[in-house]
């Protein structure tokens, strides 16, 4: 519950409107010669950092605390770059960001299992999980879940692709999945016996649904979707 309300807090949507607010004045001052910037240098750490920062603020695993973090850190590092006051060659920028991508990785794969019973999530004794937390950086992804108590979880897709089969899995009353997409793309599929609520904010994407309405007077199971789709998108279909 707690996560619910952070996700929908007033906080994190004003953070969302001032980003853009500024983003939007800088082109503007840029375009009426008032400021002298580069937004083609300057706009690239910008994204970085306010992505990060949004990341950190929706998350609810360690893992993407971490993925949060490491945007943050890697904008920044391009922004004083930019500015000048660090001194440091692109060579070892950008392999900085690959050591990033597979720390994440294995630091996932390490913490996965404690994140789970921390949050009171268990596997299924077919081996199937109750809950799901998918990372997809640069990379595709690919899950099937046969899970007969589905819970949800979280979807992070950067500059990568997430496809979620889960027309064999089936939930007891809500399910809440958590979406993270930054040019990126997530696609989840879901029995047509489901009812999708779509809670998610587009910022330059889009939410699309293609489901099929469950048949009359069956027992409603709900799956709730909320999150963010930056420069991406999210389709969701039977």
């Amino acid at each position: 519950m707690n996560t619910r309300r952070r996700e929908r807090s007033p906080a994190t949507q004003m953070i969302i409107g001032l980003f853009v607010i500024g983003i939007g004045m800088l082109f503007l001052l840029d375009n009426l010669g008032w400021l002298d910037l580069d937004l083609r240098v300057h706009i690239v750490p910008t994204v970085l950092i306010a992505v990060g920062i949004l990341k950190v603020l929706q998350t609810r695993t360690q893992s993407g605390l971490f993925v949060g973090g490491f945007m943050i850190l890697f904008g920044s590092l391009i922004m004083l770059k930019s500015l000048g006051f660090l001194h440091i060659d692109w060579r070892t920028l950008w392999p900085l960001l690959l050591i990033g991508a597979g720390v994440a990785v294995v630091f996932k794969s390490v913490t996965r299992r404690k994140t789970l019973e921390q949050e009171g999530f268990t596997l299924d004794k077919d081996g199937s999980d109750s809950v799901v937390n998918i990372t997809a950086i640069m990379g595709a992804h690919k899950n099937r879940i046969l899970s007969q108590d589905f819970r949800g979880g979280e979807i992070t897709a950067i500059m990568g692709g997430s496809d979620l089969d889960l027309r064999q899995a089936s939930i007891n009353g809500d399910a809440v999945l958590n979406l993270f997409a930054f040019c990126g793309g997530i696609t989840v599929k879901v029995p047509i016996d489901w009812v999708v609520v779509l809670e998610g904010t587009p910022i330059m994407g889009g939410f699309e649904e293609k489901t099929v309405p469950p048949a009359a007077g069956a027992v409603p199971k709900r799956l709730i979707l909320r999150g963010y789709v930056i420069m991406g998108g999210v389709e969701v279909r039977n």
